[in-house]
């Protein structure tokens, strides 16, 4: 593995991802179904790191995406706006009683021996059917980027959406930008469109095309096939980084030009408190996050909050091993939040990063 090689000098967006956006519905601590209200937060893995790069680190992002024009549409249209990150839409007509729809993420926190429960509905999807063509994407990359982002979940919403993903990362790679994925894999949804087989073959499409993957060894090992130890029955700790590392040499001889691998690591001893790590593995070295203690509010979206401050570092041009533990410790705060996506500070996250404290700021 060799160095990322970002475009040099300004671009019009630093940050591009590609995926579905959802809204997910949080009553809090209270089961779904004894609720009686909820909040609403927009949210989609891949949109999630485009906020948090615009809202907390600055850059100038976007996000291309399906959109209804309907009210949860437009709800959903001013929280992209509200959070910074510049919308490239492709429409779709509701017909006023089926659809298309935006998704729904049902989602509660759980409490303490209780874990969070998560269902969805993503019946008539606007996003599943995305398919190559939809995005003009000459003209979205005319002024340059420096990453581009999509992820696994997204890719297996149907059978065009992972056609879509290769064919921004093909042309995103004719402007030089850094192309990641989250491999995200999921099983119920790729059952929907193949199973098993078909995932790995479509994902390997993909990661020919991919400089920075993120994934734990249970994706790695299902998303790309490649050996490893048994994710169903390990029992080591989930904050030892030796499954992950031994597996990097199976990656590395499958996918040769993947250039960096990088995932979370997090032992949960109930709802609430965690301790959480993360791995990074770029340039031929290994890296190890510290571990942290967590009080969680909200776990949902940690996981995009630990990528996007490695993507910010890395754009940013800093070392590995500062990359690792700013995207550490915007992950690990993320968690203190309600909702998907940041609420911190740059300087927050830098604070946390080379350990600050949780005392009072006066």
């Amino acid at each position: 593995m060799s160095g990322l090689n970002l475009p040099s000098g300004e671009t019009e967006l630093d940050f591009l991802a590609l995926g579905a956006l959802v809204h997910r519905l949080d009553p809090g601590v209270t089961p779904f179904r004894t609720a009686s209200s909820f909040d609403i937060h927009v949210s989609g893995g891949e949109y999630n790191c485009a906020a948090n790069l615009a809202s907390c680190f600055g850059l100038k992002t976007g996000v291309a995406t399906a959109m209804v024009d309907n009210g949860i549409g437009e709800l959903i249209q001013r929280q992209v706006r509200a959070m910074g990150v510049r919308p490239f839409y492709k429409d779709f007509q509701h017909d006023g009683v089926r659809g298309p729809n935006m998704a729904t993420v049902y989602s509660d926190r759980g409490q303490g021996v209780r874990p969070p429960v998560v269902f969805y509905n993503r019946a008539n999807e606007a996003g599943a059917m995305l398919k190559p063509g939809d995005f003009d994407w000459t003209k979205i990359f005319a002024g340059g980027c420096k990453w581009v982002h999509s992820g696994g979940i997204f890719a297996a919403l149907s059978e065009t959406t992972a056609e879509v993903v290769i064919e921004m990362f093909k042309a995103a790679g004719e402007v030089g930008a850094v192309r990641s994925f989250d491999l995200n894999y999921r099983a119920k949804l790729w059952d929907t469109i193949g199973g098993l087989a078909k995932g790995q073959e479509m994902i390997a499409r993909i990661v020919e095309h991919v400089d920075v993957l993120i994934g734990n060894e249970e994706d790695l090992q299902k998303g790309l096939g490649v050996k490893g130890p048994d994710v169903e029955e390990n029992a080591s700790s989930k904050l030892d980084p030796k499954n992950f590392f031994g597996m990097i040499g199976n990656v590395r001889e499958k996918f040769p030009h993947v250039k960096a691998v990088a995932t979370t690591l997090r032992e949960v001893h109930s709802t609430n408190r965690h301790s959480w790590s993360a791995v990074l593995h770029y340039d031929g070295q290994d890296y190890v996050a510290p571990t942290a203690e967590l009080d969680v509010i909200d776990r949902i979206g940690g996981g995009d909050g630990f990528a996007s401050g490695l993507i910010y570092s890395l754009i940013n041009g800093r070392p590995a091993e500062e990359a690792l533990k700013l995207g550490w410790a915007h992950g690990a705060l993320l968690t203190t939040f309600p909702g998907d996506v940041s609420r911190a500070t740059l300087s927050e996250v830098e604070a946390f990063a080379s350990g600050g404290s949780a005392r009072v700021q006066r």
